[in-house]
């Protein structure tokens, strides 16, 4: 009997069973291969490009100098008006999603349960004409109505609130949010609708048959079900507002700048090395908090939970 045979059956040798799967391995990721392309020339190069910018240093004349410091760092964290700026960012950041949810949620609600499948279709696409349009003109005709003869104060000033026109939704801090409210609403109400479309409502039918009342139901039976839909639609409104420049700068003038609003400063004044390391404080804060939403990101089978 050959060596290489037992009974009949041929035994494959264990290197060459692992030539095999790496083949097939290889086989499997091939599909991949154009994703990990675009990923590696568009997010892992510019990346690694701007780490080190951010460890050189821009002499006077403005040029760049490879002489590897962290002083660009040191002199973020060193400066109370950047760190003061990013934190800003990120209570605005964290307004304007809870507020996004809060206004989302019960608009989808709404539609899901109490608005036919033809109906629902109008509405989304309501929703969605905005994006239609372009973001800069949107951002300009919500100055023209938060402005001092915009249409709000005209409204005020016409049923006797302001005797004069005001000017706390422009050039300010509440302006800039009720902008980036009205800009990201769609991004949550769409991911809330994607999640409520497949919860079946009868659960919570039968949890207040068995003693629930109304929001203890919708605490314990439809919000963990939902919970997807929730943690996405909080990735879509607070991550893309850590880098939002446009709003703050035409809405909010000096007072509602944001952090990207200094990063574009330094962009203009030839500070090449200092914008690098801001872009990458900006960019290590996006990845902890996407690790830290992706681990809520989890579907679990609420039911065998339970």
């Amino acid at each position: 009997m050959p060596p290489n045979s037992a009974g009949g059956a041929i035994v494959v040798p264990p290197a060459t069973g692992l030539a095999v799967r790496a083949k097939v391995g290889l086989v499997r990721a091939w599909p991949f291969l154009p994703a990990g392309l675009m990923l590696a020339l568009l997010f892992l190069v510019p990346m690694a490009v701007m780490v080190v910018f951010s460890l050189w240093r821009t002499t006077p004349d403005f040029d760049i100098v490879p002489d590897w410091t962290l002083d660009n760092y040191a002199y973020f964290f060193n400066t109370p008006t950047y760190v003061r700026t990013l934190l800003k960012t990120l209570i605005m950041a964290a307004a304007v999603t809870a507020a996004g949810i809060a206004a989302a949620f019960p608009f989808a609600y709404f539609l899901v349960r109490y608005v036919s499948p033809r109906w629902q279709r109008a509405v989304l696409l309501a929703v969605i004409v905005p994006f239609w349009t372009s973001y800069l003109l949107r951002a300009y005709a919500w100055q023209a109505i938060l402005g001092p003869k915009g249409a709000l104060n005209q409204l005020l000033t016409g049923i006797g609130v302001t005797d004069e026109p005001s000017r706390l939704f422009i050039y300010d801090n509440p302006g800039v949010w009720l902008v980036l409210v009205y800009v990201y609403f769609p991004f949550a109400a769409l991911a809330i609708y994607a999640s409520l479309e497949k919860f079946d409502f009868t659960q919570l039918n039968a949890a207040q048959d068995l003693g629930a009342r109304p929001d203890q139901a919708l605490l314990h039976i439809l919000l963990p079900q939902v919970r997807p839909g929730l943690i996405t639609a909080c990735i879509f409104v607070f991550i893309p507002i850590l880098g939002e420049f446009l709003t703050p700068a035409l809405v909010g003038g000096t007072e509602g700048l944001l952090i990207a609003n200094l990063i574009v400063n330094f962009f203009r004044g030839l500070q090449y090395t200092t914008m690098a390391a801001f872009c990458f404080i900006i960019a290590a804060l996006v990845t902890v908090l996407l690790v830290i939403f992706r681990r809520y990101l989890q579907v679990e089978d609420v039911v065998a939970r339970t």
